[in-house]
């Protein structure tokens, strides 16, 4: 942290752009303890994939591909620092433009893009509608898991969390 974002808090909130499991206010209530206003964008020159053996999806840049998503709007430094530790080493946080669906207002946000541009794991399109019906009373629970576990001295990333609560952590060592 920065001397001037202490001299000068309002300086440091953020604009996030999301697409996945935090479209969700449910998950985004769980993480930062509130659901900060937002507002339907669309980010342009991305898109969107799902994940083989996991629920959430990856975006990465795509010439003439849009994805569409919400801005979380007065994201504090500490809220960012958790959407940091939740997004964990797989994405890279990222400035993007993003354009409001309402007003095609052009707007700077933060946003987290998939690390590894030549997954092979990535594919198709994922579907947020086909997530909330299969997955996201399961994914809240590993959210609610991982927001404890970020409370301890030595916390488990988010990726490790994902993988014991995944993979059964009562069943044996974890899949290699």
């Amino acid at each position: 942290m920065g001397s001037a974002s202490a001299a000068n808090p309002a300086a440091a909130i953020s604009t996030v752009f999301v697409y996945g499991s935090l479209l969700a206010d449910d998950v985004v209530r769980v993480l930062l303890n509130r659901v900060p206003p937002s507002s339907s964008a669309i980010l342009h020159d991305y898109q969107r994939f799902s994940i083989k053996g996991r629920v959430y999806p990856a975006i990465l840049p795509a010439e003439n591909k849009k994805v569409i998503g919400r801005v979380l709007i007065g994201i504090t430094p500490p809220e960012l620092h958790i959407l940091d530790e939740f997004e964990d080493n797989e994405y890279e946080r990222k400035t993007v433009n993003v354009f409001l669906q309402d007003t095609a207002e052009k707007l700077q946000a933060y946003t987290y893009v998939w690390e590894n541009k030549t997954d092979p794991n990535l594919h198709g399109e994922w579907d947020f509608e086909e997530w909330k019906i299969l997955h996201k009373d399961y994914f809240l629970k590993m959210t609610k898991g991982f927001k404890e576990e970020m409370k301890l001295p030595d916390s488990n990333t988010r990726v490790a969390t994902y993988e014991s609560f995944y993979e059964g952590k009562d069943s044996g060592p974890p899949h290699s």
